[in-house]
C-alpha cells in the first residue's frame, strides 16, 4: 500500500496528446473508435537497412502554433516540442493559463508542480555521425580523438546537445506555465508516464502541491533508438504490412512498434478544483509501484513484480477484485510480456480475471515509450466519459495461452466505474494506477 492517509483527494481537470494517430484529445479518442493505425514506413531517417522499416511517427505537428513565444523553444527536441502542444490543450481545458506574467486563473504557481515521464532527446545524427567519420584514423584503426573535437567544437550546437538531457521538457513546460512548484522528471522506461502520474498524485494527496502537470514526452525514432530495440529484438518486423504489426495478445504478435510523442494530464486536489469552478473528468483513487529484481530485459516468468504492483494499486484505492470494470494494458504485443502480463492478471484476479475485459491501445499508436502510459491514462478518462471499452485491434489469431477478453477489433460499449490502467519497463519497472469515474458529493 502506498498510503493509507489520504489527505487530498485527487482529480483530472484537464488532459492534452500528441501523438501519432492525431495532435489532440477529441481525434485521438475518435481515432481509437475507428480503429485508426498510426504505423507507416518511416520518414524521420533512412531506416530502409534496419530489420524494421517502420514506426509510428507523429507526422505534419508545428509547436509554434501553440506558442506565442516560438523562439523560446526552436532548439527543442521532438519530445519538448510535442509536450508543448500537449501542455497547452490539457492547461486550457482545465482553465490554466499559460504564457501570461500575470495569470487570472487563481492558481499560486509556487504550489503548481510538474512530473513528467521524459526520455533522453536524440543526439544531432548527421553531426554527431560526420564527427565519428572525420575522427576515423584509417592508418591505425582507432579514433583520433583531438581531431574528432576539432569538428565537434565547430559543427554541434550547444543547445541541441542540451537537449539530449531527458530534464528539458520539463524546462519548457515551466517556461510555458511559469509552474514553479515541485518539478520532477523520472526515465523508468516503458513504466515511466504512469509513474510520474501515480508520483505527482502522491504529491497533491500529501499537501506538497495543489497542481500537478503530469505525463510524458518522449522520441526514440532515431538511429540509435532503434537499432537498439533491433538488437534486442523487441521490434515487429512485419515490413510487408506495418499497419497490422502491432499485434497484442495475437498468436502471430511478433514485437512492438516504435511510436513517439506526448501526453499531458492536469491533477489538482478535488478542493483546489472546486475552488476554481474546474471540471472534473475523473479521479485518481490508487498507486502500485513496484520492481522485479530480475533481469533488465525480461519480465519475471511469475510476474511477481506486475502481480504486486497491481495488489499495491487495488489496496491504495480500497477497492477489490470484482470492483475493476476494465483493464488498460501494457499490451505491446512481444510474446513475452503479453503472455507475462496476462499471467500478473489471472495471478491477481483469480478465476475473477475471465470476467474482465482487457485491451491495449498500442495496437494503433504504437509504443510512446516513456509516454506511452500518459497517454493510455487518457484514453481510460475519455473510456468513462462515452462509457466504451477501446479495442485491441489486429487481434484476428487467437493464442490458445492467452484466454482473457481482450476486446478485439471492435469498440465495446460498458458500465465503467473503475479502470486499471498498468505500465511496466525494461529494468524491472512496475507502475500501476486505478482511476475511478468521479461523481460529485
Amino acid at each position: 500500500m502506498i498510503n493509507s492517509e489520504k489527505k487530498h483527494r485527487v482529480v483530472i481537470t484537464g488532459m492534452g496528446v500528441v501523438c501519432p494517430t492525431a495532435h489532440d484529445v477529441e481525434s485521438f479518442w475518435q481515432g481509437l473508435m475507428s480503429g485508426k493505425s498510426g504505423i507507416a514506413e518511416t520518414t524521420i531517417f533512412d531506416a530502409s537497412t534496419f530489420p524494421s522499416t517502420f514506426s509510428a511517427e507523429v507526422k505534419d505537428y508545428d509547436y509554434s502554433k501553440y506558442t506565442k513565444n516560438p523562439d523560446i523553444h526552436k532548439d527543442s527536441n521532438r519530445g519538448s516540442g510535442f509536450v508543448i502542444g500537449a501542455t497547452v490543450e490539457a492547461c486550457k481545458q482545465a482553465g490554466i493559463e499559460v504564457e501570461t506574467e500575470n495569470p487570472g486563473d487563481s492558481i499560486d504557481r509556487s504550489r503548481l508542480g510538474i512530473y513528467l515521464g521524459a526520455g533522453e532527446g536524440s543526439v544531432d545524427n548527421e553531426v554527431f555521425f560526420d564527427c565519428l567519420a572525420k575522427g576515423w584514423d584509417d592508418e591505425n584503426n582507432s579514433m583520433d580523438w583531438q581531431k574528432w573535437a576539432e569538428v565537434a567544437f565547430r559543427d554541434m550546437k550547444p543547445m541541441c546537445e542540451l537537449e539530449q538531457e531527458p530534464n528539458m521538457p520539463v524546462c519548457h513546460i515551466s517556461l510555458l506555465t511559469g509552474a514553479r512548484g515541485p518539478t520532477r522528471s523520472c526515465l523508468t522506461a516503458c513504466a515511466a508516464s504512469t509513474q510520474a502520474i501515480g508520483e505527482a498524485s502522491m504529491m497533491i494527496r500529501s499537501g506538497q502541491a495543489d497542481v500537478m502537470i503530469a505525463g510524458g514526452a518522449h522520441s526514440m525514432i532515431h538511429p540509435l533508438g532503434q537499432m537498439g530495440f533491433n538488437r534486442l529484438t523487441a521490434l515487429s518486423t512485419r515490413n510487408d504490412d506495418p499497419q497490422t504489426a502491432s499485434r497484442p495478445f495475437s498468436a502471430t504478435r511478433d514485437g512492438f512498434v516504435l511510436g513517439e510523442g506526448a501526453a499531458v494530464l492536469i491533477l489538482e486536489s478535488l478542493e483546489s478544483a472546486k475552488k476554481r469552478g474546474a471540471k472534473v473528468l475523473a479521479e485518481i483513487v490508487g498507486y502500485g509501484s513496484t520492481a522485479d529484481a530480475f533481469r533488465v530485459t525480461d519480465m519475471h516468468e511469475d510476474a511477481r513484480g506486475a502481480q504486486a504492483a497491481i495488489r499495491a494499486a487495488l489496496a491504495d484505492a480500497g477497492v477489490g477484485c470484482e470492483d475493476i470494470d476494465y483493464i488498460s494494458t501494457h499490451g505491446t504485443s512481444t510474446a513475452e510480456n503479453d503472455s507475462i502480463e496476462t499471467k500478473a492478471v489471472k495471478g491477481v484476479f483469480g478465476d475473477y480475471a475471465k470476467n474482465v475485459p482487457l485491451s491495449s491501445i498500442k495496437s494503433m499508436m504504437g509504443h510512446l515509450i516513456g509516454a506511452t502510459g500518459a497517454a493510455e491514462t487518457i484514453s481510460c478518462v475519455m473510456a468513462f466519459r462515452e462509457n466504451t471499452i477501446p479495442p485491441t485491434m489486429n487481434l484476428h489469431d487467437a493464442d490458445p495461452e492467452l484466454d482473457l477478453d481482450y476486446v478485439p477489433n471492435e469498440p465495446r460499449k460498458a458500465e465503467l466505474n473503475y479502470i486499471i490502467k498498468e505500465s511496466f519497463g525494461f529494468g524491472g519497472q512496475n507502475n500501476v494506477l486505478v482511476l475511478k469515474r468521479y461523481e460529485d458529493d
